[in-house]
């Protein structure tokens, strides 16, 4: 059985910061399963461009207001509490918060921990972050 407390984790090696976005990252690879759960906050006012080439990602809405900007279509879609999106075709994809958005996010594969966006959005292949975790 795991049993975390948000509050052990924020200040760790699991609390990832980046400009526009902290990740305090619950489940990891190294916890056993295979995906990873992430606690994230956007920042208001901030927009953020991601493509996750490599990665599942699933996000629930808990707090605040955003944006979703679907790269390929152009449609654009109201974030807020109680709003859940797929990646489930590696969407490039915008993330627009208008006020501090609060999410909870599932990838597949797993992350390692401490995974940012390269400048194309994208988070490593699972074997290059793998390497870079040992």
């Amino acid at each position: 059985m795991i049993v975390r407390r948000l509050e052990e984790i924020i200040g760790t090696e699991r609390d990832v910061q980046a400009k526009t976005w902290n990740s305090r990252r619950l489940l990891l690879k190294r916890d056993g399963f295979g995906y990873s759960l992430h606690d994230t906050r956007i920042f208001a006012g901030t927009e953020t461009t991601m493509w996750y080439k490599h990665h599942i990602e699933a996000v629930y809405c808990v707090a605040g207001e955003g944006e979703l900007v679907d790269h390929e279509t152009g449609a654009v879609h109201a974030i807020r509490p109680g709003t859940l999106y797929v990646l489930d075709r590696h969407d490039r994809h915008t993330l627009r918060a208008k006020t501090e958005l609060r999410l909870f996010c599932v990838f597949t594969p797993a992350l390692t921990g401490q995974e940012v966006h390269d400048a194309s959005g994208a988070y490593p292949p699972p074997e290059e972050a793998e390497a870079k975790a040992r």
